[in-house]
């Protein structure tokens, strides 16, 4: 398998373990629908949170979270909606975006992992 296929699922997995020390379950990964993909779904006892994740070297050229267009804010409230249609739940639904920048990859030792809450409505 590549290095860089790796670092996506390695990303994944740093920011489930970073949501999990704040107390947070991870209700799915990777949940695909027609319309998009949502990385996490987490939740505490107050929310429902669809995450994206981005995995940068650094934020050189843009931070992390820029890369969340409105298009890609669409789909991921989109196929969030289909995720609740399938999946009903009673707490308060947020959209969030963890930044994860990781200068040497995966052989980072410490990335540095930036949580934006309610990162869009």
């Amino acid at each position: 398998m590549a290095r860089s296929s790796l670092t996506g699922p390695w990303g994944e997995a740093l920011a489930a373990d970073y949501l999990r020390k704040k107390r947070y379950s991870i209700v799915a990964c990777n949940y695909r629908s027609k319309f998009g993909e949502i990385d996490l779904i987490a939740a505490n006892r107050r929310y429902l949170v669809f995450v994206e994740v981005k995995l940068r070297k650094s934020a050189r050229f843009a931070e992390a979270r820029e890369y969340v267009g409105r298009e890609k804010q669409d789909r991921l409230r989109t196929t969030a909606l289909l995720w609740l249609q399938q999946n009903p739940d009673r707490r308060q639904p947020r959209f969030d975006v963890i930044e994860i920048y990781a200068p040497q990859g995966i052989e980072t030792p410490n990335p540095d992992i930036v949580h934006w809450e309610d990162a869009f409505q």
